[in-house]
C-alpha cells in the first residue's frame, strides 16, 4: 500500500513565484528517489477557524499564504530509503528552503492511507 508524507507551511505571498520555481528544482529529486507523485497546493480558500485552523497551525502572518503539500510513495520502505537519500542530497540544502519559507513553522508527518477512492472518467476523455 502507498505511503504519504504531508506538509503544511506558510510562504510569503509576495514570494509565490520564488516558491514555485524552487519546487520545480526540488520536487523532481523526490521522484528520482522513488516518489510517485509530489503535489504542491497554494492556499486559496483557507478559512480561519474558531479554535484551530491551518493558518494558526503554522503561525502564518497576514502577508503569508498557507501551502499544503504531499508526496506519495509506493510504500513506507521506499519512502524511508528515498527520504534518507533526499536528506543527504546537496541539491536540497536547508539553506535553499530557508530563503523561501520558515522551516521551523512547518508541520509534517507520514501517513498510511486507509481509503483510496478515485473517480472514474467517462470514455473518450
Amino acid at each position: 500500500m502507498s505511503y504519504v508524507d504531508g506538509f503544511v507551511i506558510a510562504v510569503p505571498t509576495a514570494g509565490k513565484q520564488a516558491f514555485i520555481d524552487q519546487t520545480h528544482k526540488i520536487d523532481p529529486v523526490f521522484i528520482e528517489y522513488g516518489a510517485r507523485r509530489v503535489l504542491e497546493c497554494w492556499g486559496d480558500d483557507v478559512p480561519e477557524g474558531k479554535l484551530t485552523d491551518f493558518r494558526r497551525a503554522v503561525q502564518a502572518k497576514a502577508d503569508e499564504t498557507v501551502v499544503f503539500s504531499w508526496i506519495e510513495w509506493p510504500d513506507k520502505a521506499t519512502r524511508d530509503a528515498g527520504m534518507a537519500k533526499v536528506m543527504a542530497d546537496p541539491r536540497l540544502s536547508p539553506e535553499q528552503c530557508a530563503q523561501i519559507f520558515d522551516g521551523k513553522r512547518m508541520i509534517f508527518g507520514g501517513f498510511v492511507p486507509v481509503t483510496d477512492l478515485l473517480a472514474s472518467r467517462p470514455q473518450g476523455r
